[in-house]
């Protein structure tokens, strides 16, 4: 293996790699990287020290039933412009976006708005509505709904351009991408809407953001390898030799991630991710490949296509800055979606909190099962022989990865494919993306170390230097037995949520990078899943109360005075009996209009479910009013559309489900118009 270790004085030389290798790619050579002192860059050489790298890894990280140590059914078979005339937002009304982490970051979403128009696409179709006729203008037909991923959809909007994200199943979380055809479609909104261009990746939609009208999207794929079926009678040590010598002679093709680009004329132009453009930190299992696409919505997609870059690397979680694009994963989480599960103060008994739609995936903190293979398929257990044993034939021991985040940062302050920068690690798993934070060159990470008998756990916020992952300072301790349930850093403090049977709200000194401290604690029941900066000195979550055993009892609203860092105190509190908030776990659903207090989140309970209507000011929260949805028959039966997103425009609220869009007074919630969108 022949490795090059560059430090940041030869990374430019990185553009200059010889051009002798035979893999295609849709772009320019790659960028020089930026400046970064003494940080350390990893690249290949060439095409066969890349070959070389990404067997020998992925080989000492196979099994005896492929990469992931989980136990197969069946082995795998081989598998395989114009600048838009921008609406003018001169004389649009005053508006809300649907909400984001970082302000001027833009976030796929189900709606998006620049005052004038409202535009979401249902049913595969794109539509876009007028906000002062409350009509709608225009559709356009994206995809058969047949097909997976064909209903709702989210998208990014700039000017008169669209980008629509078709994701390999329906299912709308962002951490959790499953296998599958994955497609983003390029629209002109101008006029008549019509598509500029079909985007297929290889590998899982993991997430996107948008600066400006360039958008970074992040895709992870495997290795495409076939392991050979031995004999039932072959042992475990030889069925693992036999999958090493497989990867070892399978060729540098099957790791290159594809790209297919279908132009307005139907004309399909195929590109692979050229070797040479593919970097890898210093310690990878080579049986993952992070892929970082760039479009200009401005200019579409040029003759340099998605312009991508590769990363030896896996990832689950984005989070991104106006400079920097961080991609993070757990080895041992690859395909579980992190969201607070409550504790229950008997076995037997079911909280009524989660709405009918939302998925109950595995409590990480307490799962003991191998982790997935990369390829993103969870493998049952292994086929068995035809006579019957006397007792059940042994299973392998799954090897669990450590409990620990990867965090990979790509520098994206500069026009183009970003340059990967560095990688790192640190104990624990995130939340979510709100567990990252990037502040005056430091990135903030909050995670739960979890024993991995599950009984004991802590939380950390770890302080990391930028440009390059290393450590700068911790502090620790937080929630002995208990992990984190949501977290918000503001500039230079923190706020940390955790959780069991009480809720300490922890706050944050992270003034000195090298000595970060707590502060102050609040210790109430239940917890906030989702944390808002509200007015100065004042913070707002959303989550659930809870028993003093930690039963969850309903959704709740908390205005919280962090004033005084040392003493934070609960101002008000609204709480619904028996219900759940997709703000809970999706921060997109949360809308907080600061000119006038207003806020709103979905709510499914068993009394009423629509969207809650709330005034938040600096003394308290009180309810406004309900908003629902028409009852929708369906046959025989009826139903209440759970409303999914809220924005402001002008002077009226409007609300999103997926049967369709309503207008509401914002003052005095009375309903003005009811669009619908099937």
């Amino acid at each position: 293996m022949k490795t090059l270790i560059r430090t940041a004085v030869t990374a430019a030389a990185l553009a200059t790699v010889t051009a002798a290798c035979t893999s295609s790619t849709g772009g320019t050579a790659p960028p020089p990287k930026v400046s970064l002192g003494a940080v350390r860059l990893v690249a290949y050489n060439d095409c066969d020290d890349a070959l070389s790298g990404l067997r020998e890894h992925a080989a000492r990280n196979v099994g005896p039933w492929g990469f992931g140590n989980a136990v197969p059914l069946m082995y795998m078979e081989d598998a395989r412009s114009v600048t838009p005339n921008a609406k003018s937002t001169a004389e649009a009304p005053e508006h809300s976006t649907t909400n984001v982490h970082e302000a001027g970051v833009d976030e796929p979403d189900l709606v998006k708005t620049d005052g004038n128009r409202v535009i979401t696409v249902n049913d595969g179709t794109l539509r876009i509505v007028d906000t002062a006729t409350r009509k709608v203008t225009a559709s356009l037909k994206l995809t058969d709904t047949g097909r997976p991923g064909g209903g709702a959809a989210d998208l990014l909007v700039s000017g008169d351009r669209a980008l629509v994200f078709f994701r390999g199943g329906d299912i709308m979380y962002k951490s959790f991408a499953p296998p599958g055809e994955t497609e983003y479609v390029l629209v002109d909104l101008a006029g008549e809407p019509k598509i500029l261009s079909r985007i297929k990746p290889q590998g899982s939609y993991v997430d996107a953001r948008m600066i400006g009208s360039t958008v970074r999207l992040v895709t992870r794929s495997g290795p495409e390898i076939t392991f050979p079926q031995p004999k039932d009678d072959v042992s475990e040590a030889e069925r693992t030799r036999i999958n090493q010598e497989a990867v070892r002679k399978t060729p540098l093709d099957a790791w290159l991630p594809k790209i297919e680009i279908t132009d307005a004329s139907g004309s399909v132009k195929k590109d692979t991710v050229a070797c040479e453009r593919v970097s890898h930190p210093a310690d990878y299992t080579g049986t993952s490949l992070l892929t970082v696409h760039t479009i200009d919505l401005a200019q579409g997609v040029t003759a340099a296509g998605t312009d991508p870059i590769s990363l030896a690397a896996d990832g689950d979680t984005v989070y991104g800055t106006g400079t920097s694009l961080y991609v993070t994963s757990n080895p041992r989480w690859w395909f579980t979606p992190v969201r607070p599960l409550p504790v229950e103060d008997t076995p037997a008994t079911t909280s009524s909190a989660a709405p009918a739609t939302e998925p109950t995936p595995t409590d990480p903190a307490v799962s003991t099962t191998a982790s997935a293979p990369a390829t993103g398929t969870t493998a049952p257990s292994a086929p068995t022989t035809a006579s019957a044993p006397p007792e059940p034939s042994p299973q392998p021991t799954p090897t669990v990865p450590p409990e620990e985040t990867e965090v990979h940062r790509f520098d994206i302050s500069s026009p183009g494919a970003p340059a990967y920068v560095a990688s790192g690690k640190v104990p624990g798993r995130l939340l979510n993306q709100y567990s990252l934070s990037e502040h005056e060159g430091h990135l903030r990470v909050a995670t739960t170390l979890t024993s991995e008998d599950g009984a004991k756990s802590s939380s950390t916020v770890y302080v990391l230097k930028a440009d390059t992952l290393a450590k700068t300072g911790e502090v620790g301790g937080l929630g002995e037995g208990e992990r984190i349930y949501s977290v918000r850093f503001i500039g230079a403090v923190g706020y940390c949520v955790t959780f069991k049977q009480v809720d300490p709200l922890y706050t944050l000194d992270l003034s000195d990078p090298a000595a970060p401290r707590v502060t102050g604690e609040l210790k109430i029941t239940g917890y906030s899943a989702y944390l808002h900066p509200g007015n100065t000195g004042r913070l707002i979550g959303i989550g659930q109360e809870a028993s003093e055993k930690g039963r969850t009892l309903g959704t709740q609203i908390s205005l919280f005075d962090v004033s005084d860092p040392v003493s934070p105190r609960r101002l008000s509190q609204f709480f619904q009996k028996d219900s759940g908030s997709e703000a809970e776990w999706d921060p997109h659903a949360f809308l907080y209009w600061p000119k006038t207090g207003m806020s709103v989140i979905p709510l499914s309970g068993q009394t009423e479910s629509g969207a809650l209507v709330l005034k938040i000011d600096d003394s308290g929260v009180s309810k406004v009013g309900m908003i629902k949805h028409p009852v929708q028959e369906q046959g025989e039966n009826a139903y209440q559309p759970g409303i999914q997103r809220s924005m402001v425009i002008g002077d009226s609220l409007w609300t999103l489900s997926y049967e369709g869009l309503q207008v509401n007074d914002a003052t005095s919630l009375a309903e003005r118009a009811w669009i619908p969108l099937r």
